[in-house]
């Protein structure tokens, strides 16, 4: 058996930081030599071991028995081992939800999601993001540059949750920045409270006007979910349906913009993006590393120790990329671990690449000549453990014409690079305090958000408030 490492000693590799971001694969690869498994630290003091073999993680995302969802279970965090301002609690710490739970209390929570997932017709959800994409396309066509992560892949996944949750305009920007702010560790406990703050807010609205939404199905749901349950619950769907969501969007892009695989098939006019989410879930997950785990009882697998109440964190990137796996066919191969495996499966794998597929077909329908504004080597990724997520996708392209919708969604064209862009709005007939319309859109700065060459970007919940103030 391998003997362990002391904490603090280098052999803990970390998983936070620029250095980390900019290239994780050589840092998984670094790793292998070591096994399936390895000593990694997630966040200064917080020690975990990470699984990179695909077929141990699979044992693990498939044994229930042997390894918990529940952080409860957590030995470092129950002893103080953890530092309490560790900015992965907020991300990791127990809460009453599908995510953290085991068993019948699993099975239940989960029933509530899959049942509400389920009364969402994919026509329907189809028609949420093709207005969304329009609306966001119409404010930068005509401009010929955009940064298509702050103004396109961050903001439509908030337009399509927006109908799908019944949730206000004014609560768009708070959600994103809790979430941002979790999944980068940035101010995590005031990010996590800024989001349940926004989620109670939420519930107690539908309380009081219940409609044909995710909120009040969840709420109505023979479950029989707690205010608590409810809240916890609904930050899952949005956590997993905003971060992820955009990092799948814009990873998508990226690749599909500089990789010549599928540049020769754009250029030609085929669209091979079900071909480029594939590659994107295989090689480029939106979630890099997560669903974490707990040995019930010590464990020894292929010679490494497992240590009942250590954190397992699944390199769902790591175990996708093994070198171990015999096929490397990608294209319509839907075996990789970007979705997870076993008990927690992803329920919305098939809404969330509905929405990618979209939102990458309707871009390169209305923009076809899209350029990255940047060698793709120079596009940096936001630092943090669990995601796999650019800080920006500057672009460049021949100014587009706009296409607008009237109320009952049909599209008007307008002129490109000619006064202002049709208001692009999508029917919806309810408002917020302010009287703005859940997708309601602003008119972009004419230098656009983000400039090449005039400095670093805005954080992205920073830019994403920008486009919902109207600045």
């Amino acid at each position: 058996m391998r003997a362990e490492p002391p904490p603090g000693c280098p052999a803990h590799q970390p998983l936070y930081g620029p250095e980390f971001a900019s290239d994780p694969a050589s840092v998984y690869r670094r790793l292998r030599a070591s096994g399936p498994t390895a000593r990694v630290e997630i966040a200064p003091g917080v020690r975990a071991t990470l699984v990179t073999g695909y077929e141990a993680a699979l044992h693990v995302l498939r044994s229930p028995e042997t390894f918990s969802k529940d952080p409860r279970h957590w030995r470092d965090l129950a002893d103080g081992t953890v530092p309490a301002d560790s900015p992965v609690l907020p991300m990791m710490t127990y809460r009453p939800s599908a995510l953290f739970s085991d068993g019948e209390e699993h099975a239940r929570l989960r029933g509530a999601i899959t049942d509400t997932l389920a009364r969402v017709e994919s026509s329907t959800l189809r028609g949420y993001a093709e207005r969304g994409a329009d609306t966001l396309i119409d404010r930068f066509a005509p401009r010929g540059t955009a940064d298509l992560l702050g103004e396109y892949a961050q903001v439509l996944p908030l337009l399509v949750f927006n109908h799908l949750f019944g949730c206000p305009a004014g609560h768009g920007v708070r959600l994103v920045e809790g979430m941002s702010g979790m999944f980068d560790g940035v101010d995590a406990g005031k990010a996590h409270e800024l989001l349940v703050a926004t989620l109670l807010d939420l519930v107690e609205l539908k309380r009081r006007r219940p409609a044909a939404d995710m909120t009040s199905w969840l709420m109505e749901h023979p479950a029989g979910l707690t205010d608590e349950e409810l809240i916890h619950t609904l930050a899952v769907l949005m956590g997993a349906g905003t971060e992820p969501q955009q990092n799948l969007i814009a990873n998508a892009l990226r690749l599909l913009l500089s990789d010549d695989r599928f540049a020769g098939d754009l250029s030609g006019g085929t669209l091979p993006v079900e071909d480029a989410l594939d590659e994107v879930l295989w090689t480029d997950p939106p979630i890099a590393n997560y669903a974490v785990h707990y040995p019930l009882y010590d464990v020894v697998y292929e010679g490494s120790a497992l240590r009942a109440g250590e954190p397992l964190v699944v390199s769902l990137a790591a175990a996708n990329t093994d070198p171990a796996l015999t096929s490397r066919r990608r294209t319509g191969n839907r075996a990789h671990l970007a979705w997870s495996a076993g008990p927690h499966t992803c329920p919305a794998q098939g809404p969330a690449r509905l929405i990618a597929s979209v939102a990458v077909e309707r871009l390169l329908d209305r923009v076809p000549d899209v350029e990255l504004a940047v060698p793709v080597e120079e596009l940096r990724r936001r630092p943090g453990p669990f995601h796999r997520a650019l800080a920006a996708l500057p672009v460049a392209f021949p100014p587009a014409p706009t296409v607008g919708r009237t109320g009952d969604g049909q599209i008007t064209h307008g002129q490109a690079g000619h006064g202002q862009p049709g208001d692009g709005r999508t029917g919806d007939a309810r408002t917020d305090a302010a009287g703005r319309s859940p997708s309601e859109p602003f008119v972009p700065p004419a230098s656009g958000p983000w400039t090449p060459g005039t400095g670093r970007p805005r954080s992205a919940w920073a830019r994403t408030a920008a486009w919902w103030r109207g600045e």
